[in-house]
């Protein structure tokens, strides 16, 4: 797969910072002891020196969550739009260079911009334009992606026994991008939002394509998890959660499959059931005669 340096895709910086800090606190006993709890921070983003957003994130990847955010917000459609995206956490800051300045959208173009203070779970996304584009969003033909039982359940327990944040202090949305049974990339934020975004800009920089892969999250499956999961071109969604019926009812209309409530070996497929293979379980097949 392309790397970060393969011409033509912006340059990124690579910022660290600590995802989790020690607390104090008292238990239920009334013994006093230290746990650790999710570090978040706000990241302003800058395009071309205009604010646009304050994100509120774990920073497990930055540059990635905020060239992921440009391209689902669709403020941008290509990384190649982009010479460079620079994160400073000693000012919470993302600046984003653009190569012919902000000409790859309306809103950046006449600076119909927003600023959101929000955790991910609120952010303002142009909703009203995600609407109206959503015939060029509706994903092809089953053909181009499937998934059985038996792929499904080991995606579910790949995720489930990730090293993350969540193990170790709770708090935090995850999301993977998976090829069949095979985790390719895996992250984690304090909004549901970010995380997808995140995995947005790590395809986008890879140019990963959607179309035969599985998008896992821990998040509910609502609208805009839909819209973007259908922008980044991945027809299959899987969630530890539930769904919303705006989420169902844009799903069915962009020809996606949703699954949720999919925790141990149970799962629910709300919509698009003609991607997935299911072979009934042990227990229920009868013997041969």
């Amino acid at each position: 797969m392309p790397t970060e340096r393969d011409p033509g895709l912006p340059r990124l910086t690579r910022a660290t910072a600590s995802l989790t800090q020690e607390i104090r606190v008292l238990d239920a006993a009334g013994e006093e002891r230290t746990i650790r709890i999710p570090d978040e921070r706000p990241l302003t983003i800058y395009v071309d020196k205009r604010e646009l957003v304050t994100l509120m994130t774990l920073g497990q990847y930055p540059e990635w969550l905020v060239l992921g955010y440009l391209l689902n917000q669709r403020l941008i459609d290509d990384g190649r739009q982009l010479a460079s995206v620079t994160v400073d956490w000693s000012v919470d800051s993302a600046a984003v260079r653009t190569r012919a300045g902000t000409t790859g959208s309306k809103a950046l173009r006449t600076g119909a911009v927003r600023p959101v203070l929000g955790t991910g779970c609120a952010q303002a996304t142009m909703f009203a334009e995600q609407m109206a584009d959503l015939g060029t969003m509706r994903q092809p033909a089953v053909d181009g992606a499937r998934i059985d039982r038996v792929t499904l359940l080991a995606a579910l327990e790949r995720m489930r026994a990730q090293p993350s944040v969540y193990r170790e202090a709770g708090s935090v949305h995850g999301t993977a991008l998976f090829h069949g049974s095979e985790l390719l990339f895996f992250v984690e934020d304090v909004g549901r939002h970010n995380a997808v975004d995140t995995v947005a800009g790590w395809m986008a920089m890879h140019a990963v394509d959607g179309g035969d892969k599985l998008l896992l999250t821990t998040g509910r499956l609502t609208s805009e998890m839909v819209i973007k999961a259908a922008r980044m071109r991945v027809p299959i969604v899987v969630s530890r959660n539930g769904i919303s019926a705006m989420g169902h009812s844009l799903a069915e209309r962009l020809a996606m499959t949703l699954v949720g409530r999919a925790t141990g070996r149970r799962f629910l497929c709300y919509t698009g059931a003609s991607r997935v293979d299911l072979d009934p379980p042990a227990a229920m097949r009868q013997p041969l005669r």
